[in-house]
């Protein structure tokens, strides 16, 4: 017996074939975003999803490259998009084509996911094609077709998410060695939230799967929730630098000072420094190493250092640190990320931390620590 959606073959081969012809006007067709056989990426490039990614893609990746593209590295905060910024990869990437990289941790699929190719294309560019591609798993990358983007953009962007799924996705495969490759040939990179967790060549990982909050890392700065990574992406003029997101509005700066604390400790030949970004604003970084808030930025950039460190750091142990150097930057400031040197500072205080408890400065004082977390906070 056969049976094709709603209708049953009964009477031998001619009824079963009539009833493939009667049926097949009833099927839905699947919609073109979510189109499950790979082997059609091939030809004109369109929508597909892929076991282990989905692919959208607004413009033509296969036509020329940009005929001139100049480095440039792009900070936001995340929280909402920062227009300049983002024309910002658009501009430097010559105009060509944009890649933008997400990663989710299940097989869930979000047509929405495909939106940025849009705006690149209606109010970031103009810009010869924009793809999207959102991981799934490891798996994807290793994929040809993956790598081609990858190899083929001009301008790259990390979405925000959970920047554990990049380190876990990325590290150790051609996905890598390809956004290391990218930037070295002169071409920009920016990153938004998670992405931009992952553009310093330290990068909290978040890999136990929570978002760690300021009191607890000062309450124990080897808390198993403070998740270094120390080899991942490597860019110019980040060399020395872990970046934080979010970072005003949720009160991350007394988790700054611990990963700077950490990480200085771990690397006694050149200092380390931390640079937080608050939401919807964004740092550009341009291909002479000097910083500056993107135009239309809503908060300012954060500067964390510890010339010397006397920092009191045991396991299980509140942090006490003195000689804490904040520096706020708004839209006059410029720092130059070659020598951490900011013109114009907007604001700067030498701030400490004894036995678990921040001195109550009335600039830094509120964004070491909160008390309620917000229950939609993602």
């Amino acid at each position: 017996m056969l049976f094709f959606g709603g209708c049953r073959g009964r009477f031998g081969m001619l009824v079963a074939l009539l009833a493939v012809t009667l049926c097949v006007s009833a099927v839905t067709p699947a919609p073109p975003t979510t189109t499950t056989t790979a082997d059609t990426a091939t030809d004109a490039p369109h929508n597909y999803r892929d076991r282990n990614f989905d692919y959208f893609v607004v413009g033509d990746p296969r036509l020329p490259r940009a005929a001139h593209t100049e480095f440039a590295l792009i900070l936001m905060g995340g929280g909402s998009y920062v227009d300049a910024a983002y024309a910002a990869i658009a501009s430097h990437g010559g105009g060509g084509h944009m890649l933008v990289l997400r990663s989710v941790s299940d097989d869930s699929f979000d047509p929405d996911d495909g939106n940025l190719g849009q705006r690149f294309a209606a109010g970031w560019g103009p810009v010869t094609s924009t793809e999207t591609i959102t991981f799934h798993n490891r798996g994807a990358s290793f994929d040809p077709r993956v790598i081609a983007a990858l190899n083929g953009a001009d301008g790259i962007f990390l979405a925000g998410g959970d920047q554990s799924n990049y380190i876990r996705y990325w590290k150790g495969t051609p996905v890598q060695a390809a956004l290391n490759a990218h930037a070295l040939a002169n071409r920009p990179i920016g990153g938004s939230s998670a992405g931009l967790a992952v553009l310093g060549h330290y990068s909290y990982t978040a890999m136990d799967g929570g978002s760690l909050e300021s009191k607890v890392a000062i309450a124990d700065p080897f808390n198993t929730g403070v998740t270094l990574e120390d080899d991942f992406l490597h860019f110019r003029y980040l060399e020395n630098v872990i970046t934080d997101t979010h970072f005003s509005g949720r009160s991350r700066l007394g988790r700054l000072i611990v990963f700077v604390a950490r990480l200085d400790k771990a690397s006694a030949d050149h200092p380390v420094v931390g640079i937080g970004v608050d939401e919807k604003s964004a740092v550009i970084i341009e291909s002479n190493g000097i910083g500056r808030l993107a135009p239309g930025s809503a908060g300012s950039a954060w500067l964390v250092e510890i010339p010397s460190v006397a920092a009191v750091l045991t396991a299980g142990e509140p942090l006490t640190a003195g000689n804490i150097h904040i520096t706020r930057l708004d839209k006059s400031s410029r720092i130059d990320f070659a020598t951490h040197l900011v013109t114009k500072p907007a604001a700067g205080v030498i701030d400490s931390i004894d036995g678990g408890t921040p001195k109550a400065d009335p600039l830094t004082a509120v964004m070491m620590q909160r008390d309620l977390v917000p229950p939609d906070e993602s």
